[in-house]
């Protein structure tokens, strides 16, 4: 480095890594690595990193880190730098990039997860240390197969990272990585530094009371300041309109014996959005992301046979969970390598930080749900000096007599438009507390019956609740219940002295392969054609030879399902439609919500909607002035009561228990309180009722739901213990009570309006 860039930590840092520094012909260390290096290097704080997609924060972690490391074999000692990724394809990507740091220093490195062989995790076992790079799953295995030896494995570690930290909070794998960290630390009997690796959060306050739970307070938070990044942004909007042929008369050509092309059944505006991605992506490299599986492979198989016909090479792959590792890893390698324009057709396998390299721009098909995403996603453009540049892509019913208002007010548009402004004032959604993960806290149980070959309640308390990450929302009566009903399902046994062992039933659950994962999945089957796996599909629904359907961006036609094997055969179709994967949308916090009402307020519609998405924005303009939304929210809509709260959509989940334990049916329907009455009077009676008396707590609406199994051992949870974690994820009684108060003056009498026009009231 020269005098004009002197660094105040690259002398400190371990002469492997100033050598690898000045290979990659760096004149400075960033901001975020000068920084985070001598808190890292001093060994005894928690570390936040937080900064965008190549921003260098991993270097920033992995350099003061190996440094210690590298410091540490010197002085004889077998040191282990322990790094947790929620992606298999980001351990991948970071073995290449650390045997780069790591040449000519003997520190092994070893990635574990489900497609490393055998021989590499031998190595680990016989000689353990170096650099672990796992998953939080394969993490759980360590303690669940190798309990007694975990000292052995771990006693050496110096670091924990965690990397793409933002995809853990709230979440059941997020909790569960949190007590395994917490375990680990009482394996070895003292802290361990953790660092975590993060793209930007909108509370990094929360974010390091996830990485150190408890004491976030403690968490050395940096941020890195890397300027504003230019940003190119085009909305564009699409009214629908339907195929050539309807289905009756595409089934009446197929009678004939004719071949249907897929674009005469496909809707025109559909076409329309992939005329553009077309037109706009080819030559580069681009991601596309969808919301869905069934739209990613709808638009790969669309757009690769758009290229067929044009006689231009395939640049459009699909890109999600379902498919092959092979064809996955194909895609990024075209992306990665730049010697062949891609566009990679995605979900949000590649919204984290899998090396692709840098991409010309970003799509975005439908309204995303999370501003967070939406940013981590644009990470992925302008990397390299150029400005980011998002498109987005929206879909709207066209208008009709019979058209609901809500469709009229342009819903899908206006929740887009409004993330892309808070995303422009660089606001982003929190990380979620306190959710109590109980369905995890199950898991765990089973998990440290397996660790310790057994467990007295009073560990139990003391490894998840006393000082693990289940203490701020677990109570000692929970988890005695939890244990009550556990004994009830047998799956778990307390012998005379009183240690609790495995039941029956538990003994078969974590002896099967899933016991590791905290998530529900569904069955899935292989997908064979001649011989090669395509991927998997999850079978939610009825399948059954000759039907077609499309996957891998290709058409297919079901030639043989083997249940025992769990394998589909397959051959080339020219028919087909997308697999209905399993899977529900996201939900909207209030501040979009919030933007939105100001968006029609404001009747100004933004300089980057195109021509078609400034024609639906003044559509929802208009419905909502002609309805007098923006003073009165409440409208009377056909046989019900339509309220805009602009609130969160947990709060309006919530508001709409509160009605139908007044015994007034009410759902949540987009970002509208739907009330399935009438009687206004009798609805203002039932929410004076409610704020006047709420309930006890938000436990009482859960009782409600009739849906509350959702996580992967919530049906062995007893009534009340659903309720309460149903009620902690999925309610916000605080938030519905102050919503209630601000409707109220809303609802009075009747203002009738012309004729077949909604009422406002």
């Amino acid at each position: 480095m020269s005098d004009e860039s002197y660094s105040t930590v690259f002398e400190r840092l371990a002469p492997a890594m100033q050598r690898w520094i000045w290979r990659q012909g760096w004149e400075q260390l960033r901001p975020t690595q000068e920084a985070a290096a001598p808190l890292i290097l001093a060994g005894d704080s928690d570390v936040l990193i937080s900064a965008a997609t190549a921003a260098g924060k991993t270097e920033a972690a992995f350099l003061p880190a190996l440094s210690n490391a590298v410091s540490a074999l010197a002085r004889g000692e077998s040191p282990l730098l322990l790094y947790v990724a929620p992606l298999k394809a980001l351990i991948n990507d970071q073995r290449f990039r650390l045997e780069g740091m790591l040449e000519g220093v003997d520190l092994m490195l070893t990635p574990w997860h489900g497609d490393v062989g055998e021989t590499a995790r031998k190595r680990f076992r016989a000689q353990p240390g170096g650099v672990l790079l796992i998953t939080p799953e394969s993490l759980e295995a360590f303690f669940v197969h190798q309990g007694n030896r975990l000292l052995t494995f771990f006693g050496g570690v110096q670091h924990v990272i965690v990397d793409e930290l933002h995809a853990f909070p709230g979440s059941e794998r997020g909790r569960q990585l949190q007590s395994l960290l917490d375990r680990l630390e009482l394996v070895v009997g003292r802290r361990i530094p953790r660092i975590g690796l993060s793209a930007t959060m909108g509370n990094l306050e929360l974010a390091a009371e996830y990485l150190r739970p408890h004491d976030g307070s403690s968490v050395a938070i940096i941020k890195a300041d890397e300027g504003e990044q230019a940003l190119r942004v085009q909305l564009r909007g699409y009214e629908h309109t339907p195929a050539r042929l309807s289905e009756k008369e595409a089934i009446a050509i197929e009678a004939t014996g004719s071949e249907v092309a897929i674009e005469d059944v496909t809707d025109g505006d559909t076409l329309a959005v992939r005329d553009d991605l077309f037109r706009v992506l080819r030559g580069s490299n681009h991601l596309v992301f969808a919301n869905a599986r069934h739209t990613v492979e709808l638009f790969a198989d669309l757009l690769r046979r758009k290229c067929q016909s044009e006689k231009v090479p395939q640049e459009f792959f699909p890109h999600h969970g379902s498919l092959s590792k092979q064809l996955r890893q194909d895609t990024e390698a075209r992306l990665k390598e730049g010697l062949k324009p891609t566009t990679a057709i995605c979900t949000s396998t590649l919204e984290m930080g899998i090396d692709i390299g840098s991409v010309e721009s970003i799509a975005q098909i439908g309204a995303p749900y999370q501003v967070s995403a939406l940013r981590q996603r644009l990470g992925r453009s302008g990397r390299r000096g150029e400005p980011a540049v998002l498109r987005i892509y929206i879909n709207e019913d066209a208008i009709t007599p019979q058209t609901p208002l809500l469709d009229r007010l342009r819903g899908e548009l206006f929740q887009a438009t409004a993330m892309v402004e808070l995303l422009l004032q660089g606001w982003c959604e929190a990380p979620r507390a306190g959710r109590l993960h109980l369905s995890t806290c199950l898991q765990q149980v089973l998990s440290l019956i397996c660790q310790y070959g057994g467990v007295t309640a009073r560990d139990l308390w003391r490894a998840l609740a006393e000082r693990g990450p289940f203490g701020r929302t677990l109570t000692k009566p929970m988890l005695v219940e939890l244990l009550r009903v556990m004994g009830e399902h047998d799956l778990i046994i307390q012998a005379d002295d009183g240690l609790l062992l495995h039941g029956e039933r538990g003994e078969q659950i974590v002896n099967h392969y899933d016991f590791y994962v905290t998530f529900p999945t569904s069955e899935e089957f292989t997908l064979y054609y001649k011989g090669r796996p395509m991927g998997m599909l999850p079978i939610d629904g009825p399948l059954a030879v000759g039907q077609l359907l499309i996957f891998a961006g290709r058409r297919w036609r079901v030639d043989e399902i083997d249940p025992t094997a769990k394998a589909i055969m397959l051959s080339p179709s020219s028919g087909g439609t997308p697999p209905l994967f399993s899977g529900a949308g996201g939900q909207v916090d209030g501040k979009v919500r919030e933007a939105m009402r100001t968006l029609y307020l404001s009747g100004i519609a933004p300089r980057y909607l195109s021509r078609g998405a400034k024609l639906l924005f003044e559509q929802g303009v208009a419905s909502f002035r002609t309805h007098e939304l923006g003073s009165i929210p409440v409208i009377l809509d056909g046989e019900q009561l339509l309220c805009l709260p602009w609130a969160a959509d947990r709060v309006i989940d919530t508001l709409a228990l509160a009605l139908l334990r007044q015994g007034i049916g009410a759902t949540r329907e987009q970002f509208a309180l739907a009330i399935q009455s009438r009687d206004v009077d009798r609805v203002r009676d039932a929410l004076v009722a409610f704020i006047n008396a709420p309930p006890a707590s938000a436990e009482v609406l859960a009782e409600l739901v009739p849906t509350q199994v959702q996580e992967k051992y919530d049906p062995y949870l007893p009534p009340e213990l659903l309720n309460a974690d149903y009620a902690a994820r999925a309610l916000d009684l605080p938030g519905a009570l102050r919503i209630a108060e601000e409707l109220l003056p809303a609802f009075k009498a009747v203002i009738p309006q012309a004729q077949g026009k909604p009422e406002n009231v």
